[in-house]
C-alpha cells in the first residue's frame, strides 16, 4: 500500500470515529406522535320500565326521592340521519340533531365510535389515534360510554346553530336536516372514506327518530346523577317501548369502575336494575 492509501485509509477512519462519537452525543432527533385523547367516562346503566315508571310513564316517588330528584323533567328532541342502507352507521359514525327545551339553538354533533374489546380502553385510544384522532385536536370529546357488561369509546364533534322557522321542541324538517348537517360537517367526517363522503351519505340520508325524551337530574354518591326515559318505537312498529337509563359522569377512571360497581349493587338491592346493556341508538336505527 503507498503512502497516498495509507493517509487517505487513516483520514476515514478519524471521520468514521468522529462521526460516531457525534451521534452518540446528539442522537438523531425522533418525531413524536401525538398522544391519545383523555377521555371522561360516562356509567350508564338501564332500569326495567315496567318497575320504575308509574302508569303515566313517569318515575315513581319513590325512584325520584333516592336520588334527591324533583318531579320536573327536561325534555330533549332527538334525531339521526343516515341513508336508508345506514351507510354512516355502519362505518361507526352517528349523525345527530338534537333540541333541548328552553335552549334556542339545535345542537349538532357527529359522534364517532370504537367498541372496546376485553375491557382494554386504552387499545381503543390507540385505534382511534391511529385514524386520526388524538389529543393534538381540541374540537373532539372522547368519552367511555360504561354500560352494565360491554364499554365503548365514543369521540364527538358538536356544535350549536340556529335555523329560523322553528319553535320550542321542533325539529327540522328532513331537508333541513341534511344541510345543517352538510354546512358544519366536521372534516374526519366529511373525508372518512374519501373526500366528501360524509356529505354525499348525509344528501341521501333520512331522519330515524324523532324520539322526545325526558331527563330527571338529581345525585348518587355525590354525582350529579340523570335518569332519563326514552319512548322508542316499539319492534312491531305499533306503540312505543320505553328505555329508562340512569347514568352519570366522571372524568377518573376508577372513580367510573368503583361507582358502576356500586350503583349495580344499589339498584339490584332495590329492584330497579335490568341486566342488559343500553343500545338506544341501535334501537333507533332499527326501529324507524
Amino acid at each position: 500500500m503507498n503512502k497516498r492509501s495509507k493517509w487517505i485509509g487513516a483520514l476515514s477512519a478519524v471521520v468514521l470515529t468522529a462521526a460516531l462519537t457525534v451521534s452518540s452525543v446528539f442522537p438523531a432527533a425522533s418525531v413524536k406522535a401525538a398522544s391519545n385523547l383523555v377521555p371522561d367516562y360516562e356509567v350508564k346503566l338501564l332500569m326495567p320500565a315496567n318497575v320504575v315508571l308509574g302508569s303515566d310513564d313517569k318515575l315513581k316517588s319513590e325512584v325520584r326521592s333516592a336520588f334527591g330528584m324533583p318531579d320536573s323533567v327536561t325534555k330533549m328532541n332527538v334525531q339521526f340521519l343516515d341513508t336508508d342502507g345506514k351507510d354512516i352507521y355502519s362505518n361507526g359514525w352517528s349523525p345527530r340533531i338534537r333540541k333541548k327545551e328552553g335552549d334556542s339553538k339545535f345542537e349538532l354533533s357527529y359522534k364517532k365510535r370504537y367498541p372496546i374489546v376485553n375491557g382494554n380502553i386504552d387499545a381503543a385510544l390507540t385505534k382511534a389515534n391511529q385514524e386520526g384522532f388524538d389529543a393534538s385536536d381540541t374540537n373532539y370529546e372522547a368519552q367511555v360510554e360504561w354500560g352494565y357488561q360491554n364499554k365503548t369509546l365514543s369521540i364527538t364533534r358538536s356544535k350549536d346553530v340556529k335555523k329560523s322557522g322553528y319553535s320550542g321542541m321542533d325539529l327540522p324538517s328532513v331537508k333541513d336536516s341534511r344541510q345543517l348537517l352538510i354546512d358544519n360537517a366536521p372534516g374526519k367526517f366529511d373525508k372518512w372514506l374519501y373526500a366528501g363522503w360524509g356529505s354525499e351519505q348525509l344528501q341521501k340520508s333520512r331522519n330515524y327518530g324523532p324520539v322526545l325524551a325526558k331527563r330527571y337530574t338529581g345525585t348518587y354518591s355525590g354525582l350529579k346523577t340523570y335518569i332519563e326515559v326514552w319512548p322508542i318505537r316499539s319492534a312491531t312498529g305499533s306503540g312505543t317501548e320505553n328505555v329508562v337509563e340512569i347514568s352519570f359522569k366522571t372524568d377518573d377512571r376508577d372513580t367510573a369502575s368503583q361507582k358502576h360497581d356500586e350503583l349495580v349493587t344499589y339498584l339490584k338491592s332495590k329492584g330497579w336494575f335490568l341486566a342488559q346493556d343500553s343500545l338506544k341508538t341501535q334501537l333507533i336505527m332499527d326501529r324507524y
